[in-house]
C-alpha cells in the first residue's frame, strides 16, 4: 500500500476497513468506513457505540458529521 501524501488519502485506504471515530463530546464509534466526503462527513456501517471500552450499543449504518470528529484511526 502506497504511503498516503493528502489527508483524504488516508482515509481512502481506511475505506471498507473498520476504524475509531472520536467525537468533540468524547463519545467514540466503531464501524466500517464506507463513505466520506470534503467535509470528512462519514458513513459507517455495523457501527458500535463505546463507552469505557466495550460496546454500549449496536447501532448500524450511521452518519457523523465532520465537523464533530477529532480523530478517525484504524482500529
Amino acid at each position: 500500500m502506497a504511503e498516503p501524501s493528502r489527508p483524504l488519502d488516508a482515509l481512502n485506504n481506511a475505506r471498507d476497513k473498520r476504524v475509531v471515530v472520536e467525537l468533540k463530546n468524547n463519545r467514540i464509534y466503531v464501524g466500517k468506513l464506507k463513505s466520506f466526503d470534503i467535509h470528512v462527513n462519514v458513513v459507517l456501517e455495523d457501527a458500535e457505540e463505546h463507552v469505557d471500552g466495550e460496546v454500549k450499543r449496536k447501532l448500524g449504518v450511521i452518519f457523523i458529521r465532520g465537523d464533530t470528529i477529532t480523530i478517525i484511526s484504524p482500529e
